[in-house]
């Protein structure tokens, strides 16, 4: 990808203040902005501290999940503006509310994650807006989180890899019941089958508009990464996620990407942000 323009975005959705708000400076303090050979673009004012269950949506804080994201978005439309290439660094993938209400209209997403993020406000057994990014964003999720309203997201533009397959458990079964017909989907195992490299190749063939790259790093396995929130076997190992993302970073379509989940109060010396640093700076220098 193009030299990017890092800007932080600490959200934690739960309003709890928990560990995905420090993961920003967890990696650049392993080095990130300095190995990317980034532009430091600063930080959105995205911090939640509203723990409250909202009743009419069911999603926890969702006041401030609003003005986090319009937050987050000017501040990656100040980078766009620039002809700058934003890599926004969660926090959790809430921060996806503030992206896509920056970018223009049409835009696609490579959606890479653990989960499917296709839950609602009744659905969500937490009532976390990281649960239901992607069925907010194409307009599936709560009314009211969006400034704009409405979709900001064609599910055809939509391409979901590595979220579980639905015999880990009941919950992901029902969950990925949920996902939109439209979005073009591999679970994680289906991704190893295919061959990663070829997926992400295909995925970015797919691409037909200007499309956002999101990573959450629990689409790695528990074993290989166990500092996110929510961890869970079946996953990518590093190499798969590597070779997976290579073709979308290289792809001339590109408009920027993010990075969430990644979790510091369970990296007690740093390793795994470490880890997660190298993979990026490997990615970095594929375009």
């Amino acid at each position: 990808m193009a030299r990017p323009a890092v800007i932080d975005a600490p959200i934690d959705c739960s309003g709890a203040g928990r560990g995905e708000e420090r993961a920003p400076a967890a990696l650049r303090a392993a080095g990130l902005v300095q190995r990317l050979h980034a532009h430091d673009a600063g930080e959105a004012d995205a911090c939640i501290r509203d723990t409250r269950r909202d009743p009419d949506t069911g999603v926890i804080g969702a006041v401030e999940v609003r003005r986090a994201s319009m937050a987050i978005a000017s501040r990656v439309r100040e980078v766009l503006e620039a002809r700058e290439c934003p890599l926004v660094l969660g926090g959790d993938c809430t921060l996806l509310l503030g992206v896509f209400q920056a970018l223009p209209r049409g835009s696609g997403l490579w959606f890479v994650d653990g989960h499917a993020d296709f839950l609602d406000g009744e659905s969500s057994p937490t009532g976390e807006a990281a649960d239901m990014d992607l069925a907010i964003l194409t307009g599936h999720g709560p009314p009211g989180l969006l400034e704009q309203g409405g979709a900001l997201l064609d599910p055809a533009a939509v391409v979901l890899l590595g979220h579980r397959p639905a015999e880990l458990h009941p919950d992901v079964a029902r969950e990925n019941a949920r996902v939109d017909p439209a979005v073009h989907a591999l679970t994680a195992p289906e991704v190893c089958e295919r061959g990663p490299a070829w997926v992400g190749a295909d995925a970015a063939r797919l691409a037909g508009s200007p499309t956002w790259l999101h990573l959450d790093l629990d689409v790695l396995d528990e074993g290989v990464l166990p500092a996110v929130t929510y961890p869970q076997p079946l996953g990518l190992d590093w190499d798969d996620l590597v070779a997976l993302i290579r073709p979308l970073v290289a792809a001339p379509n590109l408009l920027g990407a993010s990075v969430a989940d990644f979790n510091p109060d369970r990296d007690a010396d740093g390793t795994h942000a470490a880890r997660v640093v190298e993979a990026l700076e490997s990615l970095c220098g594929s375009r």
